[in-house]
């Protein structure tokens, strides 16, 4: 019997109205309301084309999908979404994002099942801040400023250098993936009820230094806004949460100490031009470079607006220099646990794929952001990220499980 809330969860997950889903399949809204609810099942050439929507197996609509298998009910509280996005009260796309990250909970479960980790330091990191902030009486800014120090340290990151940022933050427990998630949406982050911390990034970003900005900012939503409500904030109160996570991702990625000596030996502090060097040791835009040095104190605020002026006028604003040369980093920690489990003999794609997800390559891909050959070659990362107590099966062991 077809299944009409696979179809749901699909259509939901990829952005889809009944309505613009109908006019794919070449039918009523009515008929898709009508699969979705199981009035009516779909003749086959209709299952053929969401087949071919969806990237998926035939079957995958008369069996019971994954999320009915492998999600933790209720796991992902739609309303702690952290978007950085003019569209911050679309419902519609907050309830795409939420199936995501359930689709993506769910691929994470499927995949570690038999793997146990560490303790992640992210939690650990978490708590410590949530103790901090609730019995500090300093101001909210040397909160941040004391929370994005305290960070740093904790990830292991080098006082003098951004270069393994990404790596970091996902060897200390986060889970990230890209994502196109549109023009208006740069990133968005995201506990679960069961403690498990994700950042989705964009994949239309321009820049290395973007991206590093948007990792940052997701980190200090992810340490500083815990639990918060965004879908139920105001824009005045949106846009304070925002500010926070704007000056934690300044600190984090500028430390005081370093960027003060660096920036002392600038002696054209307001032209962009003068902060080239830095932005290449950094990894961090001319603009974040300007608002730190702000910060600082060592811009005061008219100098900083001739600064900004500057960047305007050299059309900075939309492209800056070095942009096309610093490498944009890409999510490696999922690459890494698919390619131990399958080494291991713990888990076969194919399999993966054809018996248990009932979907193909392309859909892993959009899945995950990974790229689509990677699910047919597993290629070798050297980043460890400290996985333990992985059992090594037999062929006869796993001849019996598959």
């Amino acid at each position: 019997m077809f299944i009409g809330e696979n179809l749901t969860n699909l259509r939901i997950m990829h952005g889809y109205s009944r309505k613009q889903l109908s006019e794919m399949l070449d039918v009523t809204e009515q008929a898709v309301w009508q699969y979705e609810n199981q009035y009516t099942s779909p003749k086959m050439k209709i299952v053929n084309d969401l087949k071919s929507i969806f990237h998926v197996k035939s079957k995958y609509f008369y069996y019971q999908d994954v999320l009915s298998q492998y999600k933790n009910h209720n796991n992902i509280p739609v309303m702690n979404i952290a978007y950085r996005s003019k569209i911050m009260n679309s419902i519609s796309k907050t309830q795409t994002e939420a199936k995501h990250i359930e689709f993506l909970d769910s691929f994470i479960n499927y995949i570690t099942a038999k793997v146990t980790y560490p303790t992640q330091k992210m939690i650990q990191l978490r708590n410590e801040v949530v103790d901090y902030v609730n019995t500090s009486t300093e101001a909210r800014e040397t909160q941040i400023k004391t929370v994005a120090k305290l960070a740093r340290e904790q990830l292991c990151l080098h006082e003098e250098t951004n270069d393994n940022l990404m790596f970091l933050v996902e060897k200390s427990g986060v889970f990230m993936f890209e994502k196109a998630i549109g023009e208006e949406m740069d990133a968005y982050s995201l506990w679960t009820k069961q403690d498990r911390p994700f950042i989705l990034l964009g994949n239309l970003k321009r820049s290395a230094v973007r991206r590093n900005f948007d990792i940052a900012h997701e980190l200090g939503h992810l340490l500083l806004h815990y639990r918060v409500e965004f879908t139920n904030l105001d824009r005045k109160e949106h846009k304070a949460v925002e500010n926070e996570a704007n000056q934690f991702a300044s600190a984090f990625l500028l430390p005081e100490e370093s960027v003060l000596a660096d920036m002392k030996a600038i002696s054209h502090r307001t032209n962009p031009d003068a902060y080239l060097d830095l932005k290449k040791k950094w990894k961090t835009s001319l603009q974040v470079l300007g608002y730190r040095a702000a910060s600082l104190g060592i811009l005061d605020a008219r100098n900083h607006r001739n600064f900004y002026a500057a960047l305007h006028r050299k059309g900075y604003l939309q492209r800056e220099p070095l942009d096309e040369i610093i490498p944009i980093q890409k999510p490696q920690k999922m690459k890494s646990i698919i390619d131990l489990v399958v080494k291991r003999g713990i888990i076969d794609i194919y399999e993966m794929g054809e018996k248990d997800w009932k979907v193909d390559n392309t859909f892993f891909h959009r899945l995950t952001g990974i790229e689509e050959s990677f699910f047919n070659r597993f290629t070798t990362n050297n980043n460890d990220f400290e996985l333990i107590n992985v059992p090594h099966l037999s062929s006869n062991h796993h001849e019996k499980n598959g």
